[in-house]
């Protein structure tokens, strides 16, 4: 099938989609986010000292006040290297449970419009798992850690720098400049409800994956980004406006999510 038939990009309410990365653009039940949470814990335990029975608790505190574990610990003055960090974090991972996604790849390959992932972990642990997946050409631009974080390589003392992620509204508007989009037509695509009600609060269109009901700050809801056709047929739609162009006179909203829907077969 011709993919580039399909899309209606250029009347689309969007003209950028902007990806979170883990547990977005493949499930949670790979067990992924149990295992860096893990490793976390080991990291306070192996290079931090702390007990085992407390790096557990350490680890869900740091994260609600501090937004993540490596955060809380340059706050707290701990002389903590993000590279070191990321690379006892993240080497450690079952990658191989990351398995490609054909389907993904030709419905990303269907949309026109600039397609970025955001996410708050690091370039190599993002390029892995987008090449793991069989993604690794299907977006522009990669958003990441060091893209939020720039400075922090340069810090020469623990809390000169303090850590950037989302849902931090820093964070998401040195993403927005970094894209160089207009906030009212992209589309933020997120597991995590803290982080899709950041981006409503910076006047993003937000779409809350792996749920298939929409809360407050979700103007969609996409159980599986598999379904994202299904879900969202107005990144591919025509707007009203358009309705009556001789060239689209009889395509309705149902006529072209009727079509669309081939995407996902």
């Amino acid at each position: 099938m011709d993919f580039g038939k399909l899309s209606l990009a250029s009347t689309s309410p969007f003209d950028c989609l902007l990806f979170d990365l883990d547990d977005t653009l493949y499930s949670s039940h790979t067990g992924i986010d149990q295992a860096v949470k893990k490793n976390i814990e080991e990291f306070l335990v192996e290079k931090c000292g702390f007990g085992r029975d407390q790096a557990a608790i350490l680890r869900v505190e740091l994260f609600k006040t501090y937004g993540s574990t490596l955060a809380g610990l340059r706050a707290l003055g701990y002389d903590i290297s993000a590279d070191d960090y990321h690379s006892f974090v993240h080497g450690r991972l079952p990658y191989e449970r990351i398995k490609p996604n054909p389907q993904l790849r030709n419905i990303l390959l269907s949309i026109t419009q600039r397609k970025i992932i955001f996410t708050n972990s690091d370039w190599i642990h993002a390029n892995k798992v987008l090449a793991l997946l069989g993604l690794e050409d299907c977006f522009e631009q990669i958003i990441c850690f060091e893209t939020i974080n720039p400075n922090l390589p340069k810090a020469t003392r623990p809390n000169e720098f303090r850590v950037l992620l989302k849902p931090s509204l820093d964070a998401m508007q040195i993403a927005l400049t970094a894209a160089n989009v207009n906030p009212h037509r992209t589309l933020f695509l997120d597991d995590s409800v803290r982080n899709i009600a950041a981006g409503k609060a910076m006047g993003l269109k937000t779409a809350l994956v792996g749920r298939s009901t929409k809360t407050n700050e979700a103007d969609y809801a996409v159980e599986n980004v598999n379904n994202l056709v299904q879900a969202i047929p107005e990144i591919w739609m025509m707007d009203g406006a358009m309705e009556n162009d001789q060239n689209m006179i009889g395509r309705s909203r149902s006529d072209v999510e009727t079509l669309l829907m081939t995407v996902g077969a």
